[in-house]
């Protein structure tokens, strides 16, 4: 066999590798819209009302509160950081909106319980971002010290919110809840800051490589405390939408295992844990999946321990898919 002979085959087979090779990320990227359809169809066969208008608005009203906190989570991590208190602040934030409704009226209630949100954030922010603490460990311990407190200030579920409030978690608008019209205006403004603003890029560059962002001009110190204080924002407000749903602030259970769903869904959307880059809309699908998931569950009747399992699976998956995509590179 002549050398030009093998070296055509080399080169044939070089291309069929190449060509193989470059498959692999595209799958990897269609992996959570086909697992989406694949389980629509599932639970479709199961209980056919699952594909009706009324339940995927049921669905949107169900993930509200999650895609709520999701988006300034995913944008946080788009820059190498976590709060995994997230929540805890949800659920001390329902229970300060309780406490005050009496005293305050609703909007002072909803100021200052987005304020609280707000001050937790920064506190965050400045202990990771200013002094470099590390984020795990500082959230970690967010996550309790509200815990306790929210317990400590109301320990039996708090009930009777005024009428003009309860309202944000049935009322409609235009033919949708208004927790759905919530969640887009979070989800929209997210897109927006991520695509056309010095925020958006300098969250990425800092998610890149946090020191050379620093060495190119990028304050990275306020920057993070900023991406803090708008998951605290975020946390917050999913506080309020949560207790208007369900008209009461029990704060025992109030947004508990609400940070593995939102790490699930960011995960799943497709932003690696060291940041660097991600999309918004890939978490919205995210979110989504998780809603589904629950939805079909119900619709089955499957015992909520069926369901905590599965979702523990599908956070497993998640972390699959985001090792897959780091080697892929």
């Amino acid at each position: 066999m002549s050398e030009k002979t093998l070296a055509a085959g080399a080169a044939r087979t070089d291309e069929r590798a190449g060509e193989a090779w470059s498959w692999g990320p595209v799958l990897t990227n269609l992996a959570l819209p086909i697992a989406v359809v694949l389980l629509a169809l599932f639970f479709y066969t199961q209980a056919p009302v699952f594909l009706t208008l009324n339940n995927w608005i049921s669905i949107s009203v169900q993930v509200a509160t999650l895609m709520t906190i999701a988006v300034p989570f995913a944008i946080l991590l788009m820059a190498g950081k976590v709060d995994l208190g997230v929540g805890s602040l949800l659920g001390f934030s329902g229970v300060v909106a309780g406490l005050l409704f009496p005293h305050l009226g609703v909007t002072l209630t909803i100021v200052v319980t987005l304020l609280v949100g707000v001050g937790f954030g920064l506190l965050n922010g400045v202990l990771v971002g200013w002094f470099a603490m590390s984020p795990i460990i500082v959230t970690l311990g967010t996550l309790t010290l509200l815990r306790g407190l929210g317990q400590w200030l109301s320990p039996h579920p708090l009930f009777g919110f005024p009428e003009s409030f309860s309202y944000l978690g049935y009322g409609r608008v235009a033919g949708l809840p208004i927790l759905t019209w919530i969640m887009l205006g979070v989800l929209v403004t997210g897109i927006l800051v991520m695509r056309y603003t010095a925020l958006g890029r300098h969250t990425v560059a800092i998610g890149v490589n946090e020191r050379a962002a620093y060495l190119v001009g990028i304050r990275v110190k306020l920057t993070v405390i900023l991406l803090y204080v708008m998951v605290g924002l975020g946390a917050a407000l999913a506080g309020l939408m949560s207790i208007a749903r369900i008209n009461s602030a029990p704060s025992g259970t109030l947004g508990v295992g609400m940070e593995l769903g939102v790490l699930t869904a960011v995960l799943l959307g497709g932003i690696p844990f060291t940041g660097g880059k991600g999309s918004l809309l890939r978490v919205a699908l995210g979110v989504w999946l998780l809603g589904m998931l629950s939805n079909g569950l119900i619709l089955m009747n499957m015992p909520t321990e069926a369901s905590l399992m599965i979702t523990g699976i599908v956070l497993v998956l998640a972390a699959g898919l985001d090792v897959l995509r780091r080697r892929r590179g």
